[in-house]
């Protein structure tokens, strides 16, 4: 659905962000999780842009 690019930072948490959806980014205490975190805030935001009649990202909706 989108891309999410991941991170680990020196302290061992990772960071999740979707670049297509400016504000989804998230911190995991590992890979699985910080996926997880940001598909639901990306999901929220999807929600959120729909519910207000805001522009939903080409690359979502294809």
């Amino acid at each position: 659905m989108f891309r999410i690019e991941l991170e680990q930072e020196q302290d061992g948490r990772w960071i999740a962000e979707v670049p297509e959806l400016p504000g989804v980014m998230v911190y995991g205490k590992n890979r699985r999780e910080a996926i997880a975190k940001a598909e639901a805030l990306a999901l929220r935001v999807l929600a959120d842009r729909i519910e207000h009649g805001e522009e939903i990202p080409a690359l979502v909706c294809d």
